[in-house]
């Protein structure tokens, strides 16, 4: 079992920055991908962005490119989620999750492992 702690969530303006952190515990870290997903009311969770076990490669969906980075420390057993630029459309619950696997995946269903998700609001 895999314990996940999302910190960093509230209310920015738009064209700000926000940092989220998932701090992990119950198994040894490096052996999952981690992934951030996100959720808009009225909307489905859609991913948002993905690491592999070591943070070497990484995965972003389109509408978030450039903008947002995701990295990972194996000695902290925390992922990041680095957010620039944001928008009001990125406003949603976000959501990390584990993966008990060393890849990456963008599929929400690959993911066994969900953290409860802090809310970003980014005002226009």
């Amino acid at each position: 079992q895999v314990q996940l702690v999302e910190s960093g969530g509230g209310l920015v303006q738009a064209g700000g920055s926000l940092r989220l952190s998932c701090a992990a515990s119950g198994r040894t870290f490096s052996n999952y991908a981690m992934g951030w997903f996100r959720q808009a009311p009225g909307k489905e969770r859609e991913f948002v962005a993905a690491t592999n076990w070591s943070g070497s490669r990484t995965y972003y969906a389109d509408s978030v490119k450039g903008r947002f980075t995701v990295s990972r420390d194996n000695a902290k057993n925390t992922v990041y989620l680095q957010m620039n630029s944001l928008k009001p459309e990125d406003t949603a619950v976000y959501y990390c999750a584990a993966r008990a696997n060393a890849l990456g995946s963008m599929s929400i269903s690959q993911y066994d492992y969900w953290g409860q998700g802090p809310q970003v609001t980014v005002s226009s």
